[in-house]
């Protein structure tokens, strides 16, 4: 009878160990993002799943256990953002729920952090921030109230004044990804759609751009009145004195917020004249 080779012999017994059981070790080192998630699923990546949600105003447990719990938050946060409303989390609903969390989130202190995810560091401090708009002088800062609206300077100029007024309409509407571009009137709007609505209030804009756009719009540097801050995953406004900012919207109640936030890393522009 003929021998078999030892070494043949563990070949075929590691080509008999089953698949699942080969890689159990890795399937709790998922990266968010790396596979679509669904109910059933566990691991690193829906633990991150679960703080972006919570995160993006949809409390949910923070287990690493996709659950039904966490089935129903994804898909109230999918309603809310006017996707397909099935209850899993492809590559794409993962963009769009990072961009929820940082440039639309329910953290107020996601405002003052530039945004930092988790599992990601704030910007380092110390590291150079841009140009600072020119102080203000008595009578030119705009105020917000507990309504969550702002109320222009009497000193301000009438573009200003309308920016204001603009801005106001949609200060407490909800954050969609995507909203506000491709029509003005919308259930809700992101970054740039925010900026966009507030400026075409005063004539300043025609339709409706991305942040990367306004990377390079207008004027360089920083305005007396109105400054714009973008970079191509984020955009704010300074006018009057007052931030408009979808970032930390939820936790301030509006998007009108005094508190300032880094410039770093962002575009500084301004219209002409302002």
């Amino acid at each position: 009878m003929k021998l078999i080779h030892p070494s043949l012999l563990l070949v075929a017994l590691v080509l008999l160990i089953p698949a699942p059981l080969a890689s159990a070790k890795n399937k709790r080192n998922w990266h968010l993002g790396d596979r679509t998630l669904k109910q059933g699923h566990s691991g690193h990546d829906v633990k991150i799943l679960q703080q972006f949600l919570s995160l993006a105003g949809q409390r949910t447990s923070v287990d690493g256990e996709f659950g039904s719990g966490t089935k129903r938050a994804v898909r109230t946060f999918e309603r809310a953002q006017r996707q397909t409303v099935d209850g899993t989390v492809s590559k794409i609903d993962v963009r769009i729920l990072r961009d929820v969390a940082v440039n639309g989130g329910a953290v107020a202190s996601a405002a003052n952090t530039g945004g930092a995810l988790p599992n990601q560091q704030p910007r380092p401090a110390g590291q150079p921030s841009q140009p600072t708009a020119p102080r203000l002088g008595p009578g030119m800062t705009a105020t917000v109230g507990p309504d969550g609206l702002a109320t222009a300077p009497a000193a301000a100029p009438p573009a200003v004044q309308q920016i204001i007024a603009a801005g106001n309409e949609i200060a407490t509407k909800p954050y969609i990804y995507g909203g506000g571009h491709g029509r003005w009137d919308d259930d809700g709007y992101d970054c740039s759609g925010s900026v966009s609505y507030a400026l075409h209030g005063a004539g300043l804009l025609d339709q409706s751009m991305a942040s990367g756009g306004f990377m390079t719009w207008a004027e360089p540097g920083p305005g007396q009145w109105v400054t714009t801050y973008a970079n191509a995953g984020h955009m704010y406004m300074l006018v009057a004195g007052l931030r408009f900012d979808t970032s930390g919207r939820q936790g301030a109640g509006t998007r009108w917020q005094a508190e300032p936030r880094t410039t770093s890393g962002y575009s500084v522009r301004h219209p002409a004249g302002l």
